[in-house]
């Protein structure tokens, strides 16, 4: 009996690509700071003339960092740029047969970016395609099954140099941020053209303080090991942190990456000492936290002294901290996340993130 398998059924995600206007200066960035060793490169030197990327890995984090080469080769990274400043352009799902899953998704309902590109090289064959989701995010289709390599036009870096230790480990989640009143279109093209599922809804009465609110819905595939919450401002008597972002990426995009580590006090002390700065809660949040999630392994007071929030459900709890910016703009940061059993995302931490998301804000003057 033949075996079908269903062209949409997603394996991980492949790599996140960003379009960053300086990709080795980016590069160097994110090697120093989180710890991801540069291990291919595709540019000049490789034979590409209009672009250059790097691509970065750490355990299973895959990020292509990639520029024009001038403002005319690639008018599409220039304008992207230009337009959102460094930010996430491409999450690449990793199929098991990327020209089905495109003609599958394109049936459902998806807009076409790039139909199906198939590259047979030195190193096997790949193949590549691409739809549109969220403003100018796209999903690539990568099937890359027995390609010995990262991507065509990519050739390794030799004697990569050293990468400090963080423990980041894979991809949790990925945020997208949407204009108001469009959070569930977006839920209905993940559902209907995707297959996700919905794992869980918070509305305004979860995420909001005295002056802000913002609704999100998290979806995921089948598997669960993607998931891709997606927020929308609420309404609120000032502007909230998701109107911030969407002025200043100029449209809906990804918000933050969260990244999973195994010891979370390792990998902020390490991230810390590189540089990252951290969002912080006042001390009371943390003389509330025995009662409210009782006892965990960790001790409350190393957690305190760096500023990593607890949340607790059925399945167990979580320990989270979330970074400032990684650029001027205020849009793209990182959450740093480790699960002890809980598959949440901190609902009991909202309140107290918001409002020192709400802190951030009125330093920058954008409350």
């Amino acid at each position: 009996m033949e075996v079908t398998h269903d062209p949409l059924e997603f394996q991980a995600i492949d790599y996140v690509e960003f379009y960053v206007s300086n990709a080795r200066q980016a590069a160097h960035f994110y090697r120093t700071v989180f710890g991801f060793r540069p291990v291919a490169y595709a540019g000049l030197e490789t034979g590409v003339r209009d672009h250059a990327s790097w691509l970065l890995t750490g355990g299973a984090v895959h990020v292509v960092l990639t520029s024009p080469l001038d403002p005319h080769s690639r008018p599409d990274i220039s304008q992207h740029i230009a337009l959102h400043g460094d930010g996430v352009k491409d999450i690449a799902l990793r199929v098991r047969d990327a020209r089905a899953a495109y003609q599958e998704a394109i049936r459902r309902g998806a807009r076409s970016v790039m139909p199906p590109a198939v590259v047979e090289d030195e190193c096997g064959r790949f193949v590549k395609a691409t739809i549109a989701a969220y403003g100018d995010t796209v999903h690539s289709f990568i099937e890359r099954e027995g390609y010995r390599g990262f991507m065509p036009g990519f050739k390794p870096i030799e004697n990569p140099p050293p990468a400090p230790e963080t423990g980041l480990v894979a991809i949790d989640h990925i945020v997208g941020n949407v204009e108001q009143g469009k959070m569930n279109e977006w839920v209905r093209f993940y559902a209907d053209v995707l297959g996700f599922t919905q794992l869980v809804h918070f509305d305004d009465k979860d995420i909001s303080t005295e002056y802000s609110a913002l609704m999100s819905k998290v979806m995921q595939n089948g598997s669960g090991r993607i998931k891709f919450p997606i927020n929308e401002p609420a309404e609120g008597k000032r502007r909230s942190q998701i109107e911030e972002y969407l002025i200043h990426y100029g449209g809906p995009g990804v918000q933050h990456i969260a990244l999973a580590t195994g010891d979370i006090i390792a990998s902020v002390d390490a991230l810390r000492a590189a540089g990252i700065q951290f969002l912080r809660v006042p001390e009371t949040y943390y003389e509330a936290l025995p009662e409210r999630v009782g006892q965990i392994e960790e001790d409350i007071r190393e957690l305190a002294r760096r500023g990593i929030l607890v949340d607790r459900d059925d399945e167990g709890y979580l320990l989270q901290i979330f970074s400032q910016p990684m650029q001027d703009r205020p849009t793209l940061f990182f959450e740093i996340i480790q699960r002890r059993g809980s598959r949440g995302f901190g609902k009991g931490n909202f309140k107290a993130l918001f409002e020192a998301l709400e802190r951030e804000q009125a330093r920058r003057g954008n409350l």
